[in-house]
C-alpha cells in the first residue's frame, strides 16, 4: 500500500505464537501504524466489533462474522485464520443419561454457551452430517447472549433459568450433555476479564467420542475440512479507501505466522499453543494454512453448516464473504 504517511489502525487480535511477531513490532504492516488493543478474553472483542464496530481491524469468530455480514455489518473478512482445531473432542455426557452414541442425544437437553458459538456449529454439523443426528430433536440450552442480537433462534433453543449456569444445570442433571471449555461448562457468564469457573472442580463426565483423535484424523482424510475458528475482519470504508490494505495485512499476518512455524519446526518453545499445533501438523501438514484456496473446504463447510442450522438465510461462495488480497 502506498500512502504519504502511515495509516493508523486500531487492531484487536489475541496474542498467539503466530501473531506475537506482529504485535511486538518484529513484523511491520506496510503503510500502517498499528495500534494494538488488548481485549481479554478476545471473545469480548467479537461482541464489541459486531455491535459497535469499535475497531478498524479485529479478530472475529468465523460463524459470527458470516452471520453479521449477512445482517449488514460494515466489515469484511480476510482469509487469515487465527485458531484451528477439530471437533470430535470437547463434548461430554452424564453417565446416567444413557448417551452412548450420537443418536442418543435426540430427546435430551444439551448445554452450549450460545447457539452461534463456532465450536457448537462445527460439532452439530458433524453430528448431523456424519451420524444422522436430528438436531431439531435436541433441546439446546444456552446461558449467554448471541453476539448478533438480531438473530432469531430456532424454537428448540432455550435460555437457562435466570441465575443458573450450564455448570449448575449439568451437575443437577437438568441437561444431560454439554460442550466443555469456553463453549459450555468451562466458564460461566458473559465474556469478560477473568472469564471462567475459577477454582471450581467439575464432576467427571463421559466424552461422547472417547476415540476423538483417531476420528478427527479420519474425518480430515475423508473431507479435507480443517475447521477454522477466528479470522480477521477489516472495516469496509478502509478497504475501499486504501486498495492495498488487504494485501498489506494479509502479508504481515502470514509473515508472522511463518516465523512461528519455523520455531515450531525447530522444536522451540514459543507459545502455549505449541503442542496443539504440533499435533495438528501430524494430521494436516501446515497447521495454520491461510488464503482462500487452502481453506475452501472449511469455508464451504462452515457456510453449509450455518445454513443447515438456520444461521444464514442463503448460500454464499467464499468469494462473496472474503476479500481476495490479490485483487482487493
Amino acid at each position: 500500500m502506498t500512502t504519504a504517511a502511515a495509516l493508523p489502525l486500531s487492531i484487536a487480535v489475541a496474542t498467539y505464537g503466530h501473531t506475537a511477531a506482529l504485535k511486538q513490532g518484529r513484523i511491520a504492516i506496510a503503510g500502517v501504524q498499528p495500534q494494538f488493543i488488548e481485549v481479554k478474553p478476545i471473545v469480548a472483542a467479537y461482541r464489541r466489533m459486531v455491535r459497535d464496530v469499535e475497531f478498524d481491524v479485529c479478530e472475529l469468530s468465523a460463524a459470527t462474522y458470516m452471520i453479521a455480514r449477512e445482517a449488514g455489518a460494515p466489515f469484511q473478512a480476510l482469509p487469515v485464520f487465527t485458531y484451528r482445531r477439530f471437533h470430535h473432542a470437547g463434548f461430554v455426557c452424564r453417565d446416567d443419561a444413557g448417551i452412548r452414541t450420537p443418536k442418543d442425544l435426540e430427546g435430551k437437553a444439551v448445554g452450549v454457551r450460545a447457539w452461534t458459538v463456532t465450536t457448537g456449529i462445527w460439532t452439530r454439523g458433524i453430528l448431523q452430517n456424519e451420524y444422522g443426528v436430528d438436531l431439531a430433536r435436541i433441546t439446546w440450552v444456552v446461558d449467554d447472549e448471541e453476539h448478533v442480537q438480531s438473530l432469531r433462534l430456532p424454537p428448540n433453543v432455550i435460555h437457562a433459568p435466570a441465575g443458573r449456569s450450564l455448570i449448575d444445570l449439568m451437575a443437577a442433571g437438568e441437561i444431560q450433555a454439554a460442550f466443555t471449555d469456553n463453549a459450555g461448562i468451562g466458564r460461566a457468564g458473559p465474556p469478560q476479564e477473568g472469564w471462567g469457573r475459577g477454582n471450581q472442580r467439575l464432576p467427571q463426565y463421559l466424552p461422547l467420542f472417547p476415540d476423538a483423535p483417531q476420528l478427527e484424523a479420519a474425518w480430515f482424510k475423508k473431507t479435507g475440512i480443517y475447521p477454522m475458528h477466528g479470522l480477521i475482519v477489516v472495516r469496509d470504508e478502509l478497504l475501499a479507501a486504501h486498495p492495498g490494505l488487504a494485501q498489506a495485512l494479509f502479508d504481515a499476518f502470514c509473515a508472522a505466522q511463518q516465523q512461528y512455524l519455523t520455531l515450531l519446526a525447530a522444536g522451540a518453545s514459543a507459545a502455549d499453543q505449541d503442542d496443539h499445533y504440533r499435533r495438528m501438523a501430524t494430521i494436516v501438514g501446515n497447521p495454520l494454512p491461510q488464503g482462500l484456496a487452502a481453506n475452501r473446504p472449511a469455508i464451504d463447510a462452515m457456510i453449509t453448516y450455518c445454513r443447515q442450522q438456520g444461521l444464514l438465510a442463503k448460500p454464499y461462495t467464499a468469494e462473496e464473504l472474503f476479500v481476495d488480497p490479490e485483487t482487493a
